[in-house]
């Protein structure tokens, strides 16, 4: 279920709040959801997540992307949820795809290199050749 992709984030498919025990026990500090409530039925409410990860103490961020896709807020966001974590985030959406994708974009903004981005995210199963462009652009501004 989890993959991680550095030694600061790994991400994963929709998680549950009866999952927040076996995450903190993985050493994540901090859980991202980058997944809008109410995208399918009878996934968790990202509130119910959020209770079960802060009462375990764990941080949590709620970053939700939509079919609409990525904004700059977004990767600002996403980069300040890793930097305020101080250990090992664990970002979901409902494949870890967007979550994959939202790091590296949000890596690539920061000025991390592209070529690395992509290589971590092939080693956990993740192809970004369709956001390869975004990620040259963001990291060469």
């Amino acid at each position: 279920m989890i993959r991680p992709i550095n030694e600061s984030v790994a991400v994963a498919p929709q998680i549950a709040p009866e999952d927040i025990a076996a995450i903190k026990a993985a050493g994540y500090v901090a859980i991202v959801n980058n997944r809008p409530d109410g995208e399918e039925a009878g996934q968790p409410k990202g509130e119910a997540i959020r209770a079960a990860a802060e009462t375990a103490g764990l941080g949590y961020t709620a970053i939700p992307v939509t079919q609409a896709g990525f904004s700059h807020p977004q990767l600002d966001a996403m980069a300040a949820a890793l930097v305020a974590a101080d250990g090992p985030v664990l970002a979901y959406c409902r494949s870890g795809t967007r979550s994959c994708n939202l790091w590296a974009l949000a890596a690539a903004k920061a000025g991390r290199d592209p070529d690395l981005l992509t290589a971590q995210a092939a080693a956990a199963g993740y192809d970004l050749s369709g956001i390869r462009p975004m990620l040259d652009a963001l990291a060469s501004a």
